[in-house]
């Protein structure tokens, strides 16, 4: 498990090329705090402990409008006729 820093705002400003060194190369996690509150997370791009917004389960259920939504942009997507030939270079 990677290391965790917490380093306030102030310093992160100071040395943002360094700490993203230390992230991605020391793989060493940074928590950027403001007065003792966390603000964000630097994390190895690559770091398997930190889940990705796909893995997360359980926030939307399946029958959610936000599903129909996305089929219907899909759908619309897929019907897309491209704009007449005139229009395009030759």
């Amino acid at each position: 498990m990677a290391k965790t820093t917490r380093v306030n705002v102030a310093e992160a400003k100071r040395s943002l090329s360094e700490l993203l060194g230390r992230v991605a190369y020391g793989h060493e996690s940074i928590t950027i705090v403001k007065r003792v509150r966390p603000m964000a997370h630097l994390v190895p791009a690559n770091d398997k402990a930190s889940p990705s917004r796909l893995s997360i389960n359980g926030w939307l259920d399946d029958d959610d409008r936000f599903f129909g939504s996305m089929d219907e942009i899909v759908a619309e997507r897929h019907s897309h006729r491209p704009r007449s030939t005139h229009l395009r270079k030759k």
